[in-house]
C-alpha cells in the first residue's frame, strides 16, 4: 500500500521528574510504553527529543541568589558595576538580578531600546520616530525616558520592566541608576566594571568593551561556571539559559548532556535493536510575527545531541522541479520523474537552484524548534517528543 503520511511528531507523557531520578531509564521506558499503547513501531533514525528542563531538574542543577551574589562579589568586590543588555523577563533574568544586586554596592543598569535582544519591547518604534530619537546614537537617562515615553507596560506580561528591575535592585539596599543605550561603550562613561547580560551578542559586546578601556568584564556565562557551596553550575554557559525556580533560586541550563543522549541511544539499541537519534532541546529558534519576540533566550537550541543530528538538511524544492525541470509532465509520469531526480540528487546541494527556498538551518535548530512547539512550556506534560519520518523524502 502506498504511504500517505510523512513526518509524525508525538508528545509523550512522562512521570514528573525530580532530582536524582534516572533520566535515561525514564525516557527509554516512556518511549517503549508509548510504542506499545499507541501501537507505533520504533524505527531506525527516529528521533527522541528531551526538554532541557527535566534534564537540569534530575541533575539537581539549581543555584540560590546567595550563591550568585557570592560569585559576583568575588569577581567585582563591592564595586559599582554596569549591568548591561539584560533581557526583559521575570522568568529568565529577574531572579538572577536579585543575586547580582545582593553582591554589589551600586548598579548602573543599561537597557537596550526600543526592545531587548530577543524582541521584548520597552517602547515601540513609532513612539521613537515621533520623538525624533535615534536609538543607535542617543543615550537616555531614566528621567529623559519617562519624559518622552511615560510608563509603558509589556504587552504580554503587563509589567513596566524599568520600574520592576529598579525595585529588585533597591530591595537589597543597592543603589540603582538606569540608562538606555544600544552602544556597549556607553557604560564606560559610568563605570569600568561591567557584567554583560546579553545572550547571542555577548562575544561582540565583550570584545568592544575590552578594546575600549574596560577594567573588569564578565558575562552571565562567566557566573557560576563551577560549583559554589555545593550549588549547581554550568561550566560552559554559567547563568545563561537559567530559569526562575523560586523567588530566591534558579534552575541552570543542564550540563554533561552528551553522555545522556549517548546513553539513551545505547539503551534503545539494546532493547529494540534500532538506532535512533537523541537530542536535548531548550527554546526553539523562532520569532512571533505579531509580538516580534524571538523565542531563543537559551544560549543554544540544543546543548547535546547524537552524531546523526549534525549538519543541515540536503533537500530539493519539489515545486521548483515541478515548475522547471519537469513542467511538461503530469500525473504518474511527473511523480516518477521527481522521485528519480531525488534518488539521484547530489550529496551536497548547497548553492544550487534546486535548493532555493529550502531552510539552510542546522538540523538541531529545526528539530529543537519543532519539539519546543510540540511540548510547549505549560501544562501539556509531554517533556519527551518522539519524531518519526523526519529524514524521509518523497521517494520513501
Amino acid at each position: 500500500m502506498e504511504r500517505v503520511v510523512g513526518t509524525v511528531i508525538r508528545g509523550l507523557r512522562a512521570p514528573i521528574m525530580k532530582e536524582k531520578d534516572n533520566l535515561v531509564e525514564i525516557v527509554v521506558d516512556t518511549i517503549l510504553k508509548a510504542s506499545e499503547i499507541e501501537n507505533f513501531p520504533i524505527n531506525d533514525r527516529d528521533i527522541v527529543a528531551i526538554t532541557e528542563s527535566v534534564v537540569a531538574r534530575t541533575q539537581g542543577n539549581y543555584a540560590s541568589i546567595d550563591t550568585i551574589a557570592k560569585d559576583v562579589n568575588s569577581k567585582f568586590s563591592k564595586d559599582t558595576i554596569g549591568v548591561i543588555f539584560p533581557i526583559l523577563s521575570r522568568n529568565r533574568f529577574a531572579t538572577c538580578l536579585r543575586g547580582i544586586a545582593k553582591g554589589v554596592k551600586k548598579i548602573v543598569l543599561m537597557l537596550q531600546y526600543p526592545s531587548d535582544e530577543v524582541g521584548n519591547p520597552l517602547i515601540d518604534m513609532d513612539s521613537i520616530d515621533e520623538k525624533g530619537i535615534n536609538p543607535w546614537t542617543d543615550v537616555l537617562t531614566e528621567e529623559e525616558y519617562r519624559k518622552n515615553f511615560g510608563y509603558k507596560k509589556h504587552p504580554f506580561t503587563g509589567v513596566d520592566y524599568v520600574d520592576y528591575y529598579k525595585s529588585i535592585i533597591e530591595e537589597y539596599g543597592t543603589e540603582c541608576e538606569i540608562i538606555f543605550s544600544n552602544n556597549p561603550k556607553t557604560i564606560l562613561d559610568y563605570t569600568k566594571n561591567v557584567l554583560t547580560c546579553d545572550i547571542h551578542t555577548r562575544v561582540r559586546t565583550k570584545r568592544i568593551l575590552k578594546h575600549n578601556g574596560v577594567e573588569k568584564i564578565f558575562g552571565l556565562d562567566d557566573i557560576l561556571t563551577k560549583s559554589i557551596d555545593g550549588n549547581g553550575y554550568n561550566e560552559k554557559y554559567g547563568l545563561l539559559g537559567s530559569n526562575k525556580a523560586t523567588e530566591d533560586k534558579v534552575k541552570l541550563f543542564p550540563r554533561d548532556c552528551q553522555s545522556i543522549v549517548d546513553d539513551i541511544q545505547s539503551l534503545i539499541k539494546e532493547k529494540t535493536g534500532k538506532n535512533i537519534e537523541v537530542m536535548i532541546y531548550g527554546d526553539g529558534g523562532f520569532k512571533d510575527p505579531v509580538g516580534k519576540i524571538w523565542e531563543l533566550a537559551d544560549p543554544v537550541v540544543s546543548p547535546g545531541y547524537t552524531r546523526g543530528l549534525e549538519g543541515t538538511p540536503n533537500e530539493i524544492k519539489l515545486k521548483y522541479l515541478a515548475d522547471n525541470n519537469f513542467s511538461d509532465l503530469k500525473g504518474e509520469e511527473l511523480k516518477k520523474a521527481i522521485s528519480e531526480h531525488i534518488k539521484n540528487k547530489e550529496s551536497d546541494l548547497v548553492g544550487t537552484m534546486e535548493t532555493q527556498g529550502t531552510t539552510p538551518r542546522r538540523l538541531t535548530d529545526l528539530i529543537g524548534s519543532l519539539s519546543d512547539l510540540t511540548s510547549g512550556s505549560g501544562d501539556k506534560g509531554t517533556p519527551i517528543v518522539y519524531i518519526q519520518g523526519y529524514f524521509d523524502n518523497y521517494t520513501n
